[in-house]
């Protein structure tokens, strides 16, 4: 059921003490959030999967086309950020947009045929196709996985590109900073284990390459009693808003001209002992029997509108 901040952090608490497995999501800033035991899942009409699972069945010919905003739209936004990051007020700010798209699939199949590490359909409101992990809880450690940087693996050298670019470098390290000093917050000897790595997303349309980098904590003894008050002092999350993170989510409500709801939130599953979280990105939504994709990118001093643009165009897909 949908909760309020407080009812949201008892009830988790209360599931984790207890070891009874649920899932849960939040919307973007955590004030609201949906919360169930696994065995009382199915009245409310979700289906999900994680750990990169494969689609339950193909549709290879389906219809998907895009009209993404103006680039004067994009300009407007793009360049009130970098101003405020000129000015000192934030040093990477996650800028997101909304644009309309047609399909002749419906939610439940482009959930069908995507695939992703976490994917999850919310009734007819909603689906997500994730390749972020938030955090993963295993045997008493929490582990992140900050995901910054994205380029089409067509490009020539395209992997040194990547990893030389000094843009995507200072992105990256910024949310990485800025994800271990929130895991210190509820963590001990938190350290960065893996330190950009890069993986490939295939979507229907190319090949994209994403860096991402591991950081571990060690969680104290009574964190089952603890999950919701844990999990909800990292919201919002890091990698979809930016540093510091209270400036730039003021930085980002002036920025964007619609309401992000659970878009970028965070959705996870806890299984009784272990709890495994992803960011809820690449996200299509229904208003008004109109499908709406809302992707976004990390803004910095060194960010280049045009590739900016081009990159939350390049993020509008389907991963099959």
């Amino acid at each position: 059921m949908m909760l309020r901040r407080p009812a949201a952090i008892q009830q988790i608490n209360a599931l984790g003490k207890s070891h009874t497995p649920f899932l849960f999501f939040t919307d973007f800033l955590g004030t609201s959030a949906f919360v169930c035991p696994l065995d009382q899942l199915q009245k409310h009409n979700i289906t999900y999967a994680f750990g990169d699972q494969a689609s339950s069945h193909s549709k290879p010919n389906f219809a998907f086309s895009k009209q993404p905003l103006l680039r004067e739209e994009f300009a407007l936004a793009f360049r009130y950020v970098v101003d405020q990051i000129n000015f000192g007020n934030s040093y990477l700010v996650n800028l997101t947009v909304k644009t309309p798209i047609t399909t002749n699939l419906s939610l439940q199949e482009i959930y069908a045929v995507s695939k992703a590490k976490y994917k999850l359909r919310y009734q007819d409101q909603f689906v997500f196709f994730s390749p972020e992990t938030f955090v993963k809880i295993e045997d008493g450690h929490i582990y992140s996985y900050p995901m910054k940087g994205t380029l089409d693996a067509a490009v020539p050298n395209a992997r040194q590109q990547l990893l030389n670019d000094p843009k995507e470098t200072a992105e990256h390290v910024t949310i990485v900073d800025l994800i271990r000093n929130d895991l210190s917050q509820i963590a001990e000897k938190v350290a960065v284990t893996k330190f950009r790595f890069i993986t490939e997303v295939q979507t229907h349309e190319k090949t994209l390459l994403q860096v991402s980098s591991e950081i571990r904590g060690q969680l104290p003894q009574d964190y089952h009693s603890r999950l919701g008050t844990l999990l909800f002092k990292l919201l919002p999350a890091g990698s979809i808003s930016g540093a510091p993170k209270k400036e730039t989510v003021q930085i980002i409500a002036n920025a964007e001209t619609y309401e992000r709801g659970f878009y970028t939130g965070i959705c996870g599953v806890y299984d009784g002992q272990n709890l495994d979280s992803g960011v809820m990105i690449r996200f299509i939504e229904k208003e008004n029997n109109q499908l709406y994709y809302k992707s976004g990118g990390g803004i910095t001093s060194f960010s280049n509108e045009a590739s900016e643009y081009q990159e939350v165009i390049d993020k509008i897909y389907i991963p099959c």
